[in-house]
């Protein structure tokens, strides 16, 4: 059984502390993962996909903290 869940913008804000603009402009950049369109003008976030971006970043701060 297939458990993706699909997550809306402001779900994708809270859990990543970023702003709509900042997720739009990394997503531009190919720095945060992509909207995907579930009809006419509405779009959601993969929540594995956005859990998994949060745990990179996560993991980059350790690793340049103890590099400093």
């Amino acid at each position: 059984m297939n458990t993706t869940r699909l997550i809306r913008r402001p779900q994708v804000e809270q859990l990543t502390g970023l702003s709509r603009s900042c997720i739009y402009a990394r997503m531009s950049r190919n720095e945060f993962p992509k909207a995907i369109s579930i009809g006419g003008r509405l779009v959601a976030w993969d929540e594995e996909e956005i859990q998994q971006w949060i745990s990179e970043r996560i993991q980059e701060s350790k690793q340049n903290n103890e590099a400093a």
